[in-house]
């Protein structure tokens, strides 16, 4: 296959931009639209250096740049690769992309540089999905574990227990093979003890899964409540910058408005909404009708009181909304006079925040108990977990069938019915890792990526 090319920087102005080539006939490329000051050859420079030069085309010179050369195998690809740095213009970087497309290169698609290290065995297929986790980190937590994974931390343990089940394979495969050796008999109990040590690590992959879930994806959150509680107030003060329009009038937001938002290191994908309460004003109703679909919605719903006014039939009855729902309440306006009955709202929350968003006082109590509620605890935030779905199922996998085989050996079935329900979940890890997994499964995950990765 030829050696594919890119920009693998984004698509936009910048001080500088990268366009990386790799595979056969990569360096041979560069040499094709790269000329270094002082006459020295592309074809000659080792890896891991670079020189500085011109790149060019037919029309003529191009921007002065930087190349890069690593040599297989020792480049990110595991493939010859050459990366010209240019001045970081749209224009700039996309003509030489040109003009190494017109040299060789065929255009590389998503995730093609990542996909051909997994390919090359530079990565498995855990540290690949990894690689799409750092680049869209929103906070420091995300990309703590994202780097954590890249590193291989799932990988370490899902070969661990692949270990202990290709050995009770083998074992097995041995004592049922050649009888007439003197070949020690296979003890269930032995196995049964193997058998749940591996269930342990594998079920501490997927344990803090949703945890892990929101730290990459973030929460899809709604502030709600009636009309004039200070909702889009605190929605500007989460998001840092005046998104909702703000007045005394009520019935002002009569749109949904969404920002995605940090709150402390908890990505909120964040949702301002009409005041929900009783009218007759149509085009007011279908902004309440929005508000309702995005309780429906939210994985957490905000919900917004006015605590310098008693509870009203209106909160009432957005209370009886958002009872099956995770929930903090947010009594606002907690720098004026207070009239709202706390211990009437603790009957039907009891995840209850004292605020003021005018005053932006009381936010890092409304992080505290977002964190509280999903469970966002330093033991749970550090652990290694499954990164998405794919990976999910295939640890689920590989859990249901090691749970059944220890049922069928405590049930005293025979030995040929527990090897294939072992050799079912050593097949869901070797999935897991890449190490066996078919093209429309590497399809699926490098179609996630952005191009030039």
């Amino acid at each position: 296959m030829p050696a594919a090319a890119a920009i693998s920087t984004p698509n936009a102005p910048g001080g500088l931009a990268v366009i990386r080539i790799s595979g056969s006939g990569a360096i041979d490329i560069a040499g094709r639209i790269f000329r270094p000051a002082g006459g020295r050859a592309v074809a000659d420079m080792a890896g891991y250096t670079c020189a500085y030069g011109t790149a060019f085309d037919e029309s003529g010179t191009i921007d002065d740049c930087i190349l890069t050369v690593f040599r297989a195998p020792h480049s990110y690809t595991g493939e010859d690769t050459a990366e010209i740095s240019c001045h970081g213009g749209i224009y700039v970087s996309r003509r030489i992309l040109r003009a190494a497309l017109a040299n060789g290169a065929v255009p590389a698609g998503p995730g093609e540089f990542t996909r051909q290290a997994f390919l090359n065995g530079k990565i498995d297929l855990t540290q690949a999905e990894a690689v799409m986790d750092i680049i869209s980190a929103k906070g420091e937590r995300e990309l703590r574990a994202a780097e954590t994974l890249r590193e291989g931390a799932a990988f370490k343990r899902a070969e661990k227990c692949s270990a202990v089940l290709m050995k009770i394979l083998g074992d097995l495969a041995a004592w049922a093979d050649y009888p007439e050796e003197d070949i020690p008999e296979v003890e269930p109990s032995a196995l049964i003890s193997e058998l749940r040590e591996v269930r342990a690590e594998l079920f501490s992959l997927v344990e803090n899964y949703d945890t892990g879930r929101i730290m990459r994806e973030g929460v899809a959150a709604a502030i709600v409540g009636r009309p004039n509680v200070g909702k889009s107030t605190l929605f500007n003060c989460l998001s840092g910058c005046e998104r909702s329009i703000v007045t005394d009038i009520a019935g002002t937001t009569r749109d949904v408005i969404e920002e995605t938002v940090m709150l402390g290191d908890i990505a909120l994908r964040l949702a301002d909404t009409a005041g929900i309460h009783d009218t007759d004003d149509r085009i007011e109703g279908i902004g309440i009708g929005f508000a309702e679909k995005m309780i429906d919605s939210a994985e957490l719903v905000i919900a917004v009181f006015d605590g310098s006014t008693p509870l009203t039939d209106d909160d009432i009855s957005l209370i009886k909304k958002i009872n099956d729902k995770k929930c903090v309440a947010v009594v606002n306006k907690s720098d004026t006079e207070q009239l709202l009955d706390a211990s009437e709202l603790e009957k039907y929350i009891s995840n209850i925040v004292f605020l003021s968003a005018k005053e932006n006082d009381g936010i890092d109590r409304l992080q505290a108990a977002v964190e509280e509620l999903f469970s966002l605890n330093t033991q749970t935030l550090n652990s290694v977990t499954a990164a998405n779905d794919r990976q999910k199922a295939c640890i689920d996998k590989a859990l249901q069938n090691t749970d059944q085989a220890i049922a069928a050996l405590e049930n005293g079935e025979l030995l040929d019915a527990v090897n294939v329900l072992i050799d079912e979940a050593e097949q869901s890890l070797l999935c897991l890792t890449g190490k066996k997994v078919t093209d429309a499964v590497v399809d699926e995950v490098f179609s996630r990526f952005c191009v030039g990765k």
